[in-house]
């Protein structure tokens, strides 16, 4: 009998009530006991959920207040000094103040970086290690949770992130040190707690090592085998879970590792099944992760049994079945959406949807033919069928415009050096220019006005007047406080990406489906349904609109296509190089009006360029050269006089700063502050030779930046790029912050560029 299982749910809730419990708190509008009991709430629903899916196996520890490596730095008593030498690492407060540098209890500090989790728009808190760090037992959550799940009756599976994860996840602080030296530290903490686990009568533990898909150094492949050497006889199971890519040459390795089950990601690499099966040893049990843990198709059931039924008939019962990787990706359920047509709901299935797929898989795996299960399977066949046939999916014209894609279509007309003395001439802008990433504060007044619009409550007309109000308002506050290159402040924007794809042919929307980015901030992917087109002009109305407000320059600000593409969810049926090359079409279109109604500054986004990036280097060239062929294509359609900039926030970019510098941006703005600056050391070593605006404070965190703090990091940027190459700008766009932290952040921002000119005069 096959075992059906999942490595994790979406912890925000159907509602994103996590979200709403974590922002009261915050905001002193709820106690930290009732916050409590809001995550007790929704760790036993979403239990009862999976259960009633029809799993075998109910994960526990993927909860998490704010994210599942910070839960695990505080497991490991990993907390930087900053915080606190007595730091309780079982308070929420001491997790809330290394993710955002405050909460309602403890000294405000700085908080710890964030970066994308793989290649996939969830940011995690990265670890901070240090030369010497002791790492001990400093939080039992974990085990708490287990309990918790155990007295309600639940059969579970505890799920952590490996220890040799969590490591190479980490990042040196101070001085330079090889991070496996901690790493017998960490092996002991994760020891404790899985004989603890064990005490409460657990069976199995996931431990997931994603790290085994990427290109590791020898000596960290041979750590695998030490580590589970000395973690094994805990009188209980471990099930070692990889995703997000194949084993490739690791194979023989790792199946041979002294744990009792593997689990592999068979939607990214369905290929290594027939390897891993003929290496598996007689007793270990293999979990086919056949089920999309990152997109919201519905699965093709029939397909997926047919192309499991050798390893069913080679393992028995020793096969286990699940999603390829957690579902936290996914949105929660998809019978929360009454807006979508019938059509194109029974081609979806969220979070509790693939739980039940996964049951169903195994259950046709086991021989059950019940009625139940046959319904389930005819439903999947229709859906799979319907859909390749669909008119909506298909559009000629769309085909026809990327074929005749030319080799001077992603070319601007002068080179950047000559480009910028005619942009200097035109745009008279000062030394060290001060401008923002494009969003300002989404107030509760905006979103009122942009949800009656939504329901049919507030006429067009009437819409439209109070988005230009806040425009208005938006610029005079800009003027108030100095800023040279202006923002219409988006305030009719739900999001960077939904924005758009809502005006595009090709996507289809939800209303309640919502994902986790990081903390209590979640989005709401578009799905790309079939070829992208754009029916008529997106952004040009605003941005003409807050120009003629203001004597100086207003930035167009549009999302980039490799940022739309990998911020929605994608189609199966192309390669995603298709759908990029269709939306930079489109975006080049919009480009291009922008320049005709004025904008002499047009921004870009590309956050996720670097997150797109495939898990191995093989891989890369390929990934990088289409997408920055798309962002080109988008970008080149002007003239020369018209500036381009661009956005990049939360990645590193020493491997790839060619390809960056390959994108031709007239300017690039980049998240520095979290690094102290360190993110500009791959320009200076590459002499990027365009502008730079590095982001000089976090506008994740609440706290307002001193000006002398700003402006250190300014001159250490100043150390490494000419001084008349760089912006001052913060790090990301402000929609999640409010005005009064705004207005005192930006005006100390001001006030160092002042002085900066001042000092170089």
């Amino acid at each position: 009998m096959a075992i059906s299982h999942s490595g994790g749910f979406p912890r925000i809730g159907a509602n994103r009530e996590l979200k709403k419990a974590q922002e009261a708190y915050w905001k002193g509008e709820l106690s930290k006991e009732r916050l409590l009991e809001e995550g007790k709430r929704l760790r036993l629903q979403h239990w009862a959920v999976q259960k009633e899916a029809g799993l075998d196996l109910i994960p526990v520890g993927d909860f998490a207040w704010y994210d599942q490596m910070l839960n695990h730095s505080l497991m490991l008593g990993a907390v930087p000094a900053r915080f606190g030498a007595d730091s309780d690492c079982e308070d929420v407060d001491t997790l809330f103040r290394m993710a955002r540098g405050r909460a309602p209890g403890g000294t405000p500090a700085a908080a710890c970086e964030m970066t994308k989790w793989f290649d996939t728009n969830y940011h995690y808190i990265v670890p901070e290690l240090h030369k010497g760090q002791t790492l001990k037992l400093s939080s039992t959550e974990i085990i708490r949770e287990t309990r918790e799940a155990l007295d309600a009756g639940f059969k579970v599976k505890p799920t952590l992130i490996g220890p040799l994860t969590w490591l190479w996840l980490g990042k040196v602080k101070g001085e330079a040190f090889n991070r496996l030296e901690l790493l017998d530290d960490v092996i002991e903490v994760y020891g404790q707690v899985l004989n603890e686990l064990a005490k409460l009568g657990v069976e199995w533990v996931q431990i997931d090592e994603p790290i085994l898909v990427l290109d590791l150094p020898t000596e960290w492949h041979q750590a695998f085998e030490s580590t589970y050497n000395r973690l094994q006889g805990k009188d209980l199971k471990i099930l070692l879970a990889t995703y997000f890519g194949g084993l490739n040459g690791t194979t023989t390795t790792v199946v041979n590792l002294p744990v009792e089950g593997l689990h592999i990601d068979l939607v990214r690499d369905a290929e290594q099944l027939t390897a891993i099966l003929d290496r598996l040893p007689s007793y270990k049990v293999l979990s086919a992760g056949v089920v999309n843990g990152r997109n919201i198709w519905k699965a093709d059931i029939r397909s997926i049994v047919s192309k499991l039924q050798e390893a069913s008939e080679r393992l028995g019962n020793r096969l286990w079945v699940a999603p390829s990787c957690s579902l936290l990706h996914t949105p929660v359920d998809l019978e929360c959406e009454t807006d979508l047509d019938d059509e194109l709901k029974s081609w979806f299935a969220f979070a509790v949807q693939k739980c039940q797929e996964v049951a169903i898989i195994a259950s046709l795996l086991s021989g059950n033919q019940s009625p139940e299960v046959q319904a389930a399977l005819a439903t999947s066949d229709r859906a799979i069928e319907t859909r390749s046939q669909s008119s909506r999916i298909h559009n000629k014209a769309v085909q026809k415009r990327v074929a005749g894609i030319s080799s001077g279509d992603d070319q601007r007309n002068l080179p950047y050096e000559k480009r910028a003395v005619v942009q200097a001439s035109r745009l008279k802008l000062p030394l060290f220019p001060t401008t923002t990433i494009g969003s300002f504060p989404q107030t509760v007044a905006i979103r009122k006005q942009r949800r009656l619009f939504r329901k049919g409550e507030l006429s067009k007309r009437d819409y439209v007047a109070a988005m230009q109000k806040e425009i208005l308002d938006t610029v005079a506050r800009q003027e108030a406080l100095g800023l040279d290159v202006l923002v219409h402040g988006e305030a009719e924007r739900n999001d960077m990406v939904e924005y758009f794809g809502e005006q595009l042919n090709g996507f289809a929307f939800t209303s309640n489906g919502w994902v986790q980015s990081y903390g209590s901030r979640c989005v709401k992917p578009p799905i790309i349904i079939g070829d992208v087109s754009r029916p008529e002009p997106m952004t040009v109305n605003w941005s003409r609109f807050a120009q003629d407000q203001t004597s100086k320059w207003m930035k167009g600000m549009l999302t980039g296509p490799v940022t739309i593409l990998c911020w929605s969810f994608l189609r199966e049926d192309v390669d995603r190089s298709v759908s990029c090359l269709q939306l930079a079409l489109a975006l080049r279109d919009e480009v291009v009006d922008l320049e005709k109604a004025g904008i002499g500054i047009i921004q870009i986004d590309e956050p996720a360029i670097r997150e797109g990036l495939p898990l191995r280097k093989e891989d890369w060239p390929d990934y990088l050269n289409w997408a920055v062929k798309s962002f080109r294509i988008a970008a080149s359609g002007v003239q020369d006089e018209t500036q381009i900039h661009t956005h990049m926030c939360y990645s590193e970019f020493n491997d790839i700063i060619e390809y960056i510098a390959a994108m031709d941006a007239d300017v690039i703005t980049i998240e520095t502050s979290r690094s102290d600056m360190e993110l500009l050391d791959a320009f200076e070593q590459f002499e990027y030779p365009n502008e730079i605006g590095p982001g000089v404070y976090d506008i994740h965190s609440p706290n307002v930046p001193e000006s002398q703090w700003m402006k250190q990091l300014m001159k250490k940027a100043a150390e490494k790029i000419p001084p008349q190459r760089l912006w001052v700008n913060p790090d990301c766009g402000l929609k999640t912050r409010d005005w009064p932290e705004v207005e005192a952040a930006l005006s100390n921002m001001v006030q160092v560029a002042n002085e900066l000119r001042d000092e170089l005069a």
